[in-house]
């Protein structure tokens, strides 16, 4: 079965192929441990789990190699270690914030039905690779040293800008920032910095700056190179990175060693947004991944990992998402469904072929989702069509066993008002006739906001949009 991806670098859908099919490499940039992960930070890790699983399908669970990693050194982790561990050393301090941050993590996307890595490295035990790449790139004249500074001369390399679609002249002209009177030009970027004092130091590569740490990018550079080799075939993360990080990630790559691209294929995913606005602590709309797993958000004491995974999923991952909790409501109704389906179900040999094929069309998701909705139909009046049922949803992460009570973890049982509910869902259908979505909208989530899940489709024999609700918490 062919797989096409979207390529952000060349802009258009491509088959893919892969350097070697017995070792197809996927990088995927992590998270900088100094703070709990929210939900938009969950988006990537699900979509390239996901990807992960279609790719270890087609070309083998032994012939893929999936790396992502953690970034534990950064300004933000010593800042969070000097606030929250005042009275210790800032090394101690930074190995309490990190130690207990990265766990976190690990629990709460494990939580989601995402796979361990093949390999998750991390920065610090990395630097050697890091210098050993800024020092190639010092000698071919790509790096250059100013005020105890090692930092990438961006017009030594012509095709800067691809990934992004920029050329230097748009982005300097766009430039806010303050630019360092050291650089030689306003998008010079650091490869090595000097610490101050009491921050972690290493020396610098081959002594040339002053002891310090590295710049955020040549992490990423030298962490894939070192599990993947100088060039791989995915490099995946989320849309915010595709400049100045990833961009910068192949200015690097590219320039200390000659070649022509660092990976093959960049895939990114679109943006979150809250309740239709863009997530801020500001806002109060910040919400993370374990606030929603553990505690109060959305209208719910707790969400079941396994429902956040279908509430991601529903949307095509190139698109921006939007975090409602009629989504949740949704998701949670029909793995709902599921768990009454599939309760002492065997898998079968293999998932669904057609769920496969939609997944294999640049992980179209929304269309995989309609044909598993579509075999859980049948599912219930056939024995076979449940055991696909099951081995598809345990293929894609959304199924592992979980019984209503799991899935109904911290929820209380709630009463409604039937000719209430009956009444909002008759006007919101009205307010869908009449074109008028953003009525339509409001009542949906004053439905979602009762504990009330709606559901729209269209009656095969009049093609006429009909609604049903269910009670959802």
């Amino acid at each position: 079965m062919s797989l096409t991806l979207y390529n952000t670098l060349t802009r258009r859908k491509e088959p893919f192929e892969p350097i070697d099919p017995a070792n197809v490499r996927m990088y995927v940039c992590g998270p900088t441990v100094y703070d709990y992960a929210h939900i938009g930070n969950a988006r990537p890790v699900i979509v390239f789990d996901m990807l992960f699983r279609l790719l270890r399908h087609l070309y083998g669970a032994g012939h893929v190699t999936y790396v992502r990693n953690i970034t534990d050194v950064d300004d933000k982790i010593n800042a969070r270690a000097a606030k929250d561990f005042p009275d210790l050393p800032l090394n101690e301090a930074i190995r309490r914030v990190t130690g207990a941050t990265e766990k976190q993590f690990h629990d709460d996307i494990a939580a989601l039905g995402v796979l361990p890595p093949t390999v998750e490295p991390r920065a610090t035990e990395h630097i050697e690779e890091m210098k050993r790449l800024i020092e190639a790139l010092v000698a071919r004249k790509h790096a250059y040293v100013a005020q105890g500074h090692v930092l990438f001369d961006v017009s030594s390399m012509p095709d800067y800008g691809r990934l992004s679609n920029r050329s230097l002249e748009e982005m300097e002209a766009g430039a806010r920032v303050e630019v360092a009177p050291y650089k030689k030009g306003p998008m010079d970027f650091v490869l090595w910095k000097p610490s101050k004092p009491g921050e972690p130091a290493w020396p610098s590569p081959s002594g040339i700056a002053e002891p310090g740490r590295p710049g955020w990018h040549i992490e990423c550079s030298a962490m894939s190179e070192k599990h993947l080799g100088p060039v791989f075939d995915i490099h995946g993360g989320g849309i915010d990175l595709v400049f100045p990080h990833h961009e910068n990630e192949i200015a690097q790559s590219r320039c200390a060693h000659g070649l022509p691209v660092m990976a093959n294929v960049w895939m990114h995913n679109g943006f979150l947004q809250v309740e239709g606005e863009k997530m801020s602590k500001s806002l109060g709309n910040f919400i993370t991944i374990n606030e929603l797993l553990a505690s109060k958000a959305f209208g719910a004491s707790q969400w079941h990992g396994r429902v956040i995974r279908l509430a991601m999923l529903g949307t095509h991952y190139r698109q921006p998402i939007d975090w409602t909790a009629e989504r949740l409501l949704q998701a949670r109704a029909t793995l709902l469904d599921f768990a009454d389906l599939l309760a002492s179900v065997e898998p079968a040999a293999a998932p669904n072929a057609d769920v496969v094929a939609a997944l294999s069309d640049d992980l179209n998701t929304p269309s995989a989702l309609s044909i598993v909705y579509g075999l859980a139909k049948s599912a219930r009046r056939n024995a076979d069509a449940a055991s696909e049922l099951r081995a598809t949803l345990d293929f894609m992460g959304l199924y592992g066993g979980e019984t209503r009570d799991a899935l109904n973890v911290g929820v209380e049982a709630v009463s409604v008002d039937a000719d209430k509910v009956d009444a909002l869902v008759a006007a919101r259908l009205a307010a869908r006739r009449a074109k008028d979505f953003k009525e339509s909208d409001r009542l949906r989530d004053e439905l979602a906001a009762m504990g009330v899940a709606v559901k729209d489709a269209k009656d095969p024999s009049t093609g006429e949009i009909v609604t049903t609700w269910e009670v959802a918490r």
